[in-house]
């Protein structure tokens, strides 16, 4: 669970210490080196494509590539590039600030419960490869038992590891925290890639993702997470830290970027989402 505590103070001490101009102009200027402008071959910007940003920590083609990955079994989500591009969700939270970050913290905690379930397991089976366990390894899927959310949801549950009344750290209960979450960003950067038509004014990005956050992630939070999320919130960047953090020059080519990025998120989105419905898995404690 968000450290609703540790969120509140934090901000205030950012907030009063240095002022919330400071604290942009931080992570605009002082913590990111020099980056690489896209650059379209269309008149309209329609061409750009999105690719890797010299000297940054966050790299946009390298998500989208992730995404790709975890989708190119069919109507399976292989979870090591799915988590790999979780890595790199991670960074773009840090990226937002040091509030931001805060929550990326709950999620990375989440990734790691997953990895090292694989971890175990894979060990069990060379164990059994090398003879030294009875365990046949017929039972092991091919790839291994968290090769795939597919394989993953199987294993677990024909081992009794998923409970469907009591907390656990299932792999399968972890997968859809992650899986909330993806949701809320999913929807935040197609938000962000949105150009409303005049007279309209583009919204601040903090709160396009707060608007997210109230429609995704809020429904399964207590009254205090929300609020400490809110907060954290209220230090995002402003738009234009995120044509730097995707190499773009404006609104237009960001949404190109943001929305071929957006379009692979749903695509695993999706995938997950009916291999969970379809165990009744949507609402694990």
């Amino acid at each position: 669970m968000i450290n609703v505590k540790k969120i509140i103070i934090s901000l205030y001490y950012y907030l009063n210490k240095y002022t919330l101009s400071f604290a942009r102009t931080l992570f605009l200027t002082g913590s990111l080196q020099p980056f690489v402008l896209l650059n379209s071959t269309g008149s309209s910007g329609e061409d750009a494509v999105v690719r890797y940003c010299p000297g940054q920590t966050f790299q946009v083609a390298k998500l989208y590539s992730e995404l790709q990955a975890a989708a190119a079994q069919d109507e399976d989500v292989l979870l090591q590039p799915y988590l790999s591009s979780w890595d790199e969700l991670i960074k773009f939270m840090e990226a937002l600030g040091p509030m931001v970050g805060l929550i990326s913290q709950e999620i990375e905690s989440k990734t790691s419960i997953i990895r090292q379930l694989a971890l175990h397991e894979s060990e069990k089976e060379e164990i059994a490869r090398r003879g030294e366990e009875g365990e046949s390894l017929l039972l092991v899927p091919e790839g291994g038992a968290y090769h795939s959310v597919h394989t993953m949801i199987n294993w677990e549950l024909s081992h009794g590891l998923v409970d469907f009344h009591t907390q656990t750290d299932s792999g399968c209960r972890t997968l859809l925290r992650l899986h909330r979450a993806l949701l809320w960003l999913e929807l935040f950067l197609q938000r962000l890639a949105e150009t409303p038509a005049p007279p309209a004014r583009m919204k601040r990005p903090s709160d396009l993702c707060k608007e997210a956050y109230q429609v995704t992630l809020a429904h399964h939070h207590t009254w205090l997470v929300q609020r400490g999320a809110e907060l954290a919130f209220l230090a995002m960047p402003e738009r234009g830290f995120f044509y730097q953090l995707v190499c773009v020059q404006n609104q237009q080519e960001v949404s190109l970027v943001l929305n071929t990025v957006v379009q692979a998120i749903r695509e695993v989105y999706n995938r997950t989402q009916r291999a969970l419905e379809e165990h009744s898995m949507l609402d694990l404690p």
